[in-house]
């Protein structure tokens, strides 16, 4: 039989769908309930959380962070799956990221041009690169290893979805610790530690995944 005629057998196969797909949903539930665990035991919750999270700033760093991993997430129950590619749903990720340019855009706009680098740099940048991917390990892990057993068509895109969907959970747990609430913190710091996770999960992806 011919790699191709696997692939489209695996892929009409609807018990491998589901059991992927049940898979997944353990390993993302498995993956926050980790991630919050981390933060509950290390740095904790942010002291003024109840009242920052009525500011603008903080919920819409929340929100973008969880529309991403929900747009990640989305993503990964479809590339996971064998013969499948992704369509529409990689444009989905536009979404929040046309949102938090927006809010980059709104912020330039309202803010005095003397102020862009100190909320760019934020307090924390530093540790905001070492703590998203820390904390998005065990996601990370989870869902690679719900992925294993699925037979993916491109190994190293389901690895990236899977490094994405982790970097994004890891990033709305931070959010709830990070006294930094700027866009520009969000779009530079934030964004640079996803993407650092996104390109283990790629590098993951291409040696666990294949088959």
């Amino acid at each position: 039989m011919k790699t191709d005629e696997l692939i489209s057998l695996l892929t009409e196969d609807a018990p491998v769908r589901v059991r992927l797909d049940r898979a997944l949903g353990l390993a993302l539930g498995a993956g926050v309930i980790a991630a919050l665990g981390v933060l509950l035991a290390t740095v904790g919750l942010r002291p003024d959380l109840a009242q920052a999270a009525e500011t603008i700033r903080v919920m819409f760093k929340i929100g973008f962070t969880l529309a991403l991993a929900l747009c990640a997430g989305l993503l990964l129950f479809r590339v996971g799956r064998p013969g499948v590619a992704p369509g529409g749903r990689v444009r989905l990720l536009a979404i929040p990221l046309a949102l938090l340019v927006a809010a980059v855009l709104l912020e330039l706009a309202v803010l005095p041009p003397a102020r862009w680098v100190e909320c760019l740099e934020g307090l924390h940048a530093s540790f905001c690169l070492f703590f998203i991917p820390t904390v998005s390990l065990a996601p990370l892990a989870a869902i690679l290893w719900a992925l294993r057993a699925s037979a993916p068509a491109d190994p190293g895109l389901a690895g990236a979805a899977a490094g994405l969907a982790a970097g994004a959970i890891g990033a709305t747990v931070y959010a709830l610790h990070c006294p930094d609430d700027s866009p520009l913190f969000l779009a530079t710091w934030y964004a640079l530690a996803i993407l650092i996770v996104t390109a283990a999960g790629y590098v993951l992806g291409r040696r666990l995944l294949r088959w």
